[in-house]
């Protein structure tokens, strides 16, 4: 079963095409790792399929609905986003910003029932937030912010969870932590990643983006080669399984001379030779 799927997204800003193109599909429950440099359009892709930014061609279907047109509290719902700087009231708590992700249950003024609590409590119980449940927005580190986040749109109880780069500022601990406790949860993560070594032992598979296009998609194993390294990152990379943790991981060598072009993806979503 597909949770989210997106077909033939365009999109341009500034005269300038980000996104050309992009198919994508994320399957019910999976890990869907987007992968892809600087520029490549991971974070623009990941607005769209939550419906914060409007395609100027394509579209996104969330449990086979569109998500053009459907209402933000019936999309809100189901997805759950977490971006990379969000702007939140400095003076607010991280029990008040995670207790956001309750609004879409709950009549404007309607105070915060049993259900409610629960989903709070749990949120902040699998991001390891609960003691700090009492601390303002202005009064955490960056890694901190992002646990609050991430609890946040737990809250929410979603169906799928979409997150531009949530190891972002976390120390190695964390961003172990928070990639396990999104293997765990049991819903459909969309989540961009710039390590290559975490997304491949932590997704089920990866969705390349280079020059707005979707260059590679599979299994880690398969997509994270050395070949795609050089054409996508322009470094010279040895690819081996990991003896610890049976992943494909990455070791960098050097940069190399950037790709003249991107190969277009062959019919199993790989470059061609």
């Amino acid at each position: 079963m597909t949770a989210l799927i997106a077909s033939g997204i365009d999109w341009t800003a500034g005269g300038v095409r980000i996104l050309d193109g992009v198919d994508l599909e994320a399957r019910a429950g999976e890990v869907l790792g987007i992968l892809g440099p600087n520029g490549a359009g991971k974070t623009s892709l990941l607005r769209i399929l939550a419906g914060l930014r409007r395609p100027d061609r394509g579209t996104v279907l969330l449990g086979g609905q569109p998500v053009r047109g459907a209402a933000r509290r019936t999309v809100a719902r189901r997805l759950a986003i977490v971006e990379q700087s969000p702007e939140v009231h400095s003076d607010i708590t991280v029990d008040e910003t995670v207790a956001l992700g309750r609004t879409p249950y709950r009549g404007t003024f309607a105070p915060l029932g049993r259900a409610d609590h629960a989903a709070i409590e749990y949120a902040l119980a699998v991001t390891g937030m609960s003691d700090y449940r009492t601390r303002t927005w202005q009064t955490l580190s960056g890694g901190e912010r992002q646990r609050a986040q991430l609890a946040r749109a737990l809250a929410q109880e979603p169906e799928t969870i979409v997150l531009d780069e949530p190891t972002n500022h976390l120390d190695i601990r964390y961003q172990l932590e928070t990639l396990a406790v999104l293997r765990g949860v049991g819903l459909t993560v969309v989540t961009a990643l710039h390590d290559l070594n975490l997304a491949a032992r932590f997704c089920d598979r990866l969705a390349v983006l280079a020059q707005g296009r979707v260059v590679a998609t599979g299994i880690p194993a398969d997509v994270l080669t050395a070949t795609l390294i050089q054409q996508v990152y322009a470094v010279d990379a040895v690819v081996e399984l990991s003896p610890h943790t049976g992943a494909p991981s990455a070791t960098y060598l050097a940069p190399s001379s950037p790709p003249r072009f991107i190969a277009a993806p062959n019919d199993s979503g790989l470059f061609g030779a």
